[in-house]
């Protein structure tokens, strides 16, 4: 009964609801037609979908195989894009000028050169490889790139690397041409190149003194080596860079080829150097070689003057001296002078002729003179001896221009010409307030055929006087000639000197000429910076070198010589084993 009671008042509120409130009542809760259309939409959705699934299937099946993609790999399929958001925006000019062509790339790429950036405009030292003023972050590649534009418009690219470029190029070329018709040919041509490499890098020296016209070739294509005349009492000279910064012992002995722009170098250190004289950039001054010599402390080394004799002699204070041979690469040992082993005593001190044929070597101080031997350059066997009667012996000698004659000078101040072919002394005369001479030195052309052709001899004392004299006026022809002794070959006793130089306090240990005789170098190992260039004929000395800030240091060594392009140069080596040199240009 009271179900039937509840029921009955449901349905009296329904009838009491109005049209408006059904309809809303409707929206919000739905009803039961509306329920049953939904699932029934819901299901035809479905089984609609179900079945475009299984047409696609249906489809790939059988299009299997066209596509072309069943043989890449995984990881072909997609990429990563590692690539930062917030990258600034940078400039990659690879195929811009100057970039690698297809032809010479590069073996092996770093993908971190296109992720790297590199801002130019934030550091002072690369704003210069700016192209614009706006140019600023760029890539790691595009940077790499600048840099080597950069350094090749400092340094530009030698001439002999096109020369080597455009052989490498023509050897290619004729492979390529061979190698089409048989195989063996072409290995044939490879093995022979193979071979030339191999000789190269063991004898590189004998393979460049085997074309000694190639090293002297720039300067006469150049017209460079043509002869310049200086100006008296101010030099234009130029430092180059340091041939050696620094050394194992001081440079007692320095030479530059007399034909060839090549240095040779040695001291206590026991070891040969020797270097190119080329002070043009990339590589100035190159070294070539050395020769280290056990228990050998070198005092002298030289070059064989001639252009086609491969040889350098050296010793130091034994009783014995090598001969190198640099095509063969023999080393050979000279033990002793036969018959005169007794005068010979050490070999440390030596001079080649001029013209090679001559090896003359200053024997052991004799009581009231001194002695020189003479041996054959070529068979090293004695051919002459040289005495001289001079208080305290021999201090220093000098071959004439010709190489037929001797220069010596006694440490009591007395100079004996000696004639080779006569083995006689054909003239004898007094350097002029001599007290302890030292060093000795001709240089210049006289145009005569007197006394070898020299033109200039100083002479140089412990006090640090320097005198030097003319020898134009001891000939024969020459005016002040008519009242000397003919016993004397027209040479006065007490002659006088052309000018006496003291700018120097310290014993003088050094005189050389330069090869066209127009300069003079006077240097003393005894003081610091103690180095002064003579003009010549003014016979003057330059005021404008060497300054207050010249890294010259003690002197232990001068040499004059031309470089490749024929240029004047001066080197210098000093106590703490450095080698400097500076281009004279007028």
């Amino acid at each position: 009964m009271a179900t039937a009671l509840k029921d009955r008042t449901l349905r009296d509120d329904e009838s009491d609801k109005d049209s408006t409130e059904e309809e809303l009542e409707r929206l919000v809760f739905g009803d039961s037609a509306g329920f049953r259309e939904n699932v029934r939409s819901f299901k035809d959705a479905a089984a609609q979908g179900k079945s475009k699934e299984l047409v696609v299937a249906e489809h790939s099946e059988e299009e299997d195989g066209a596509t072309g993609l069943e043989g890449l790999a995984d990881e072909d399929l997609f990429f990563l894009d590692d690539t930062p958001g917030d990258a600034p925006v940078v400039t990659s000019s690879a195929g811009q000028d100057g970039g690698e062509s297809s032809d010479d790339g590069a073996a092996w790429t770093d993908s971190d050169d296109e992720r790297v950036t590199v801002s130019l405009a934030s550091r002072t030292q690369l704003r210069k490889l700016r192209q614009t003023a706006a140019d600023d972050v760029i890539t790691g590649k595009e940077y790499s790139r600048r840099l080597r534009k950069h350094f090749r418009l400092l340094n530009p690219v030698p001439e002999w690397v096109h020369a080597a470029s455009g052989a490498g190029k023509a050897r290619k070329k004729r492979r390529t041409s061979t190698g089409s018709e048989t195989t063996e040919s072409s290995d044939d041509e490879m093995d022979v190149d193979e071979e030339d490499e191999g000789n190269l890098s063991a004898q590189p020296l004998a393979r460049l003194l085997q074309d000694v016209d190639a090293l002297t070739r720039t300067s006469q294509q150049n017209g460079a080596g043509k002869k310049r005349k200086l100006r008296p009492e101010m030099i234009d000279i130029q430092r180059m860079k340091d041939i050696v910064s620094s050394g194992p012992s001081s440079v007692t002995c320095l030479q530059v080829h007399p034909s060839l722009p090549l240095i040779i170098s040695s001291g206590p250190s026991k070891t040969i150097s020797i270097h190119s004289l080329q002070p043009q950039p990339p590589d100035p001054n190159p070294l070539l070689t050395t020769l280290h010599i056990k228990r050998t402390p070198l005092h002298t080394t030289l070059f064989h003057p001639s252009r086609t004799d491969a040889r350098i002699f050296f010793s130091g204070r034994r009783r014995y001296f090598h001969v190198w041979n640099l095509s063969s690469g023999h080393v050979q040992k000279v033990t002793r002078v036969y018959g005169h082993a007794d005068e010979q005593k050490s070999m440390e001190r030596f001079k080649l002729s001029p013209d090679g044929a001559y090896l003359a070597l200053l024997g052991t101080a004799r009581k009231g003179g001194g002695v020189l031997n003479i041996l054959d350059a070529n068979t090293l066997q004695w051919v002459a001896q040289a005495r001289v009667e001079s208080l305290g012996g021999i201090a220093d000698f000098a071959w004439w221009r010709d190489g037929k004659g001797l220069c010596i000078a006694g440490k009591n101040g007395e100079i004996t010409e000696w004639l080779l072919s006569e083995r006689v002394a054909v003239a004898r005369w007094k350097d002029e307030g001599a007290v302890g001479t030292t060093t000795l030195a001709l240089g210049g052309d006289s145009g005569r055929k007197h006394l070898g052709g020299d033109r200039w001899v100083s002479v140089g004392s412990s006090s640090g006087i320097v005198n030097i004299y003319d020898r134009r006026a001891w000939t024969p022809a020459a005016p002040a000639a008519a009242a000397v002794d003919d016993d004397n070959s027209g040479v006065p006793k007490n002659p006088k000197p052309a000018r006496v130089l003291d700018q120097l306090v310290t014993p003088i240990s050094h005189l050389h000429f330069s090869p066209d005789g127009q300069v003079m170098c006077m240097a003393s190992r005894w003081k610091s910076d103690a180095l002064r260039l003579v003009h010549l004929p003014s016979c003057t000395v330059y005021k404008n070198w060497p300054t207050g800030k010249t890294p010259l240091g003690r002197v232990s060594a001068v040499a004059f010589g031309t470089d490749v392009e024929g240029g004047l140069c001066l080197i210098v080596g000093n106590e703490q084993g450095a080698l400097r040199g500076w281009e004279i240009r007028g």
